[in-house]
């Protein structure tokens, strides 16, 4: 975001708000912590600020400070209606296209007449917004908030509270700080929320720490269904919903699994397959090393996107379909194949 952006932006938020705070749909570690932390930010200038969004979220999410307010779209309808109609201003975070927030949210938040922020780290932005800061080379939209505060020249209003959800969503996201889009700058930024009263230790015990005999059931399973493809340096897993049901699954119980294929050696490009027969879909994560494009595959091929190493997407064939169709494109990919 521009100087003269930026200034506007100030100027605006300089009297008290309404203001909406919105992730993308399934939200994950790093929209929950951004959305929180920007909404006890926002408190902190005296605003009205209230997080929706658009379905629930992880289990494992749920301590995170200021999380028992948050206002979950498809269950609560009519009062998310309501409180978007009155709002000022309308943050979208950790997405940078408002289909990201769902169907039922999308048609709401078109209607609206609100000032619309973009704060996001996703490649290739659509223009919806009055305000954007995008940068598809941070770490982390936990990382853009930090900065937005800081060059906002309000550093000093980051509580335990805020430096704690910040901290969940960098390290998220950054697969605990290992993923090549954690830069020198993410760990500056790590050190502050540490000597601002982030407990390090105990924000990683409750994020990995909460396993259920059921999720360590279902990794088994998943590890179970593990397909290497050495010619093409490629690792993929299966989960069909009859497996799902068997061992229980709930939310966020899949964090992590495609990064599995991804440890093994030799391996650059890891993909796990999830059945959704509710949505009539197979949802897919990409995740690679060096420079195999994730977010490009998955916008060609399965309606998708998200970073050059970590991407989402879709597939309306069924999972065997599904399967031939990803395993046939990789002998597209020149730079996949083993030399």
């Amino acid at each position: 975001m521009e100087e003269k952006q930026l200034k506007s932006l100030e100027s605006i938020l300089a009297e008290p708000k309404n203001i909406v705070i919105v992730p993308h749909v399934n939200p994950d570690g790093d929209a929950m912590g951004s959305t929180l932390a920007l909404q006890h930010f926002l408190k902190a200038m005296e605003h009205n600020a209230a997080v929706i969004t658009p379905n629930n979220y992880p289990d494992f999410l749920e301590w995170l400070p200021g999380s028992t307010g948050v206002i979950i779209f498809e269950d609560e309808t009519e009062r998310a209606k309501k409180i978007i109609a009155q709002a000022d201003v309308i943050f979208t975070l950790d997405f940078n296209d408002l289909t990201r927030s769902g169907y039922q949210m999308t048609d709401v938040l078109k209607e609206s007449s609100a000032t619309f922020v973009m704060i996001d780290h996703h490649q290739e932005p659509e223009r919806y917004a009055d305000f954007m800061y995008s940068d598809a080379n941070s770490s982390s939209t936990c990382e853009l908030i930090y900065d937005f505060i800081n060059r906002l020249n309000r550093i000093h209003l980051i509580t335990v509270d805020i430096a704690t959800c910040l901290y969940t969503g960098i390290m998220t996201d950054t697969g605990s700080f290992r993923f090549s889009s954690t830069s020198s700058n993410t760990h500056r930024v790590i050190a502050d929320l540490i000597d601002k009263g982030a407990n390090n230790a105990m924000i990683h015990e409750n994020i990995f720490d909460t396993k259920t005999p059921q999720q360590l059931r279902l990794l088994g399973v998943a590890l179970k269904n593990l397909k290497v493809i050495e010619e093409f340096q490629t690792a993929y897993i299966t989960l069909s919903q009859e497996e799902l049901n068997q061992s229980g699954f709930r939310k966020g119980g899949t964090e992590g699994f495609v990064n599995y294929g991804l440890s093994l050696k030799g391996i650059v490009f890891a993909v796990i397959f999830i059945e959704n027969k509710q949505e009539g879909i197979i949802k897919i994560s990409f995740r690679s090393k060096g420079r195999f494009d994730v977010n490009k595959f998955a916008r060609a091929h399965f309606d998708g996107g998200g970073h050059l190493n970590a991407a989402g997407g879709k597939s309306g064939k069924n999972m065997e379909d599904t399967i031939l169709h990803f395993e046939s494109l990789l002998k597209k990919y020149h730079n996949l194949k083993k030399k």
